[in-house]
């Protein structure tokens, strides 16, 4: 069987993780920090997000410890503001829960492209791979894996530092609410923009890679405007509906034969 480890950016065909893990050409521990080496840059995008949230919970009425336990339980990104914002404006528990499960419907189809290439992976790792799934280390991971260097291990590497500068980040913001004041007086609501350009920059390989970010684009941005026709679309909805319909154009029109 051709393992991600052996196989190259050109003809690879990742169907499991299985071998490549198996791999004797470097120790777990070694194939671990290597995951946490190519995460690094998704730590230091998460510390200043994360606190950012970590302010907003605490003015919330959270303590330090509920905001930092909602992140190393959660790792909801987006979910999390949403989920502040629905109980800042009233909202019941279960409003907010749904709120936060819409937004990150997006999971869906990142853990369907995952899904082939860790079957074969015990259920404990194959678990902290689905809680640690986030935009940036489903971008990291598939990248990892074009090139023929992925294995679980290092995926749950990626997954760890990951989740390390969210919480991080939450502690860090929670516990300096009062100094920080508003998280965004320091640019930090420009963060996350700034780590997606990034990525998908370092990411997109050919003009099909572009285009299809460039369309999702388009169609997330064009969506408010919909509210101008008479039909409004909550915005929770606007990344959801965008990675969708990009996908299912994109499937349809480079369809392999």
């Amino acid at each position: 069987m051709t393992t991600l480890r052996q196989a190259n950016s050109g003809d690879a065909d990742p169907s499991s993780t299985k071998d490549a893990d198996a791999a004797p050409t470097s120790h777990a521990g070694e194939r671990f920090s290597r995951g946490m080496r190519l995460g690094f840059p998704i730590f230091l995008g998460y510390v200043p997000v994360g606190a950012a949230f970590g302010v907003l919970a605490v003015q919330l009425g959270f303590d330090v410890s509920q905001a930092v336990l909602c992140s190393a339980t959660a790792l909801a990104g987006a979910g999390q503001f949403i989920a502040l914002s629905a109980l800042k404006g009233g909202a019941n528990a279960a409003s907010a829960i749904v709120a936060t499960a819409v937004v990150n419907l997006r999971y869906l189809l990142f853990s369907t492209t995952l899904a082939p290439h860790v079957r074969d992976v015990p259920a404990g790792q194959r678990a902290w791979l689905a809680f640690t799934l986030t935009d940036e280390t489903f971008a990291v991971n598939v990248s990892d894996m074009r090139a023929g260097h992925a294995t679980p291990t290092s995926m749950a590497g990626v997954g760890a530092i990951a989740w390390a500068g969210w919480v991080v980040g939450t502690l860090f913001g929670s516990a300096g609410a009062a100094w920080i004041g508003d998280p965004t007086r320091w640019g930090v609501d420009f963060a996350m923009p700034a780590m997606f350009s990034a990525l998908f920059v370092a990411l997109a390989d050919d003009v099909r890679h572009v285009t299809v970010g460039f369309f999702s684009a388009l169609i997330a941005l064009a969506l408010p405007l919909a509210a101008g026709l008479g039909v409004r679309i909550d915005p929770a909805w606007h990344v959801v509906i965008a990675s969708m319909a990009t996908a299912t154009i994109a499937s349809v029109v480079h369809r392999r034969d």
